[in-house]
């Protein structure tokens, strides 16, 4: 699990545009990595399109902001097509990079246990550093959390 000040774990995932996103290829720049567990679940949704109306003030921070799951690129397209989603969501089906950052937990729903993403958002500095990292993150009014702590 990955911590505060800790490397950020580099990753080359496929992206919903068919390209691919390497965090290496980001430095120099900040980066908000949001970790999520299914495109088009209603909490999914919401952050997403909370995350998606404060880009604005992402980019002018020039702050990059990216979406991984372990949903399929073709679900991504559908999801952010659907949504109107200005920013990349990167698809990790064998749960490497969610292992990576410590995200993929068991969890319970209904009694039921098994394997899935904590929701979470990491912000990595311009050095490749985790600068600040939530964890269990409710969706709803998230993306003014981090916006407000990238302004500070």
């Amino acid at each position: 699990m990955v911590e505060q000040g800790d490397t950020a774990p580099d990753f080359d995932l496929a992206a919903d545009d068919g390209g691919r996103v390497r965090l290496q290829d980001l430095s120099g720049r900040r980066v908000v990595i949001y970790f999520y567990p299914k495109d088009d679940t209603p909490g999914c949704t919401t952050q997403a399109c909370d995350l998606r109306d404060s880009r604005p003030r992402f980019a002018s921070l020039d702050a990059v902001v990216l979406g991984i799951s372990p949903d399929s690129t073709d679900s991504h397209v559908r999801f952010r097509e659907k949504f109107d989603l200005n920013f990349p969501l990167l698809s990790d089906p064998d749960h490497a990079v969610a292992q990576a950052y410590g995200v993929w937990k068991e969890k319970t729903n209904y009694g039921r246990k098994y394997l899935g993403i904590e929701r979470s958002t990491f912000v990595i500095d311009a050095q490749g550093r985790i600068e600040r990292a939530w964890r269990k993150v409710s969706p709803k009014g998230h993306a003014e959390l981090v916006s407000a702590y990238l302004e500070e």
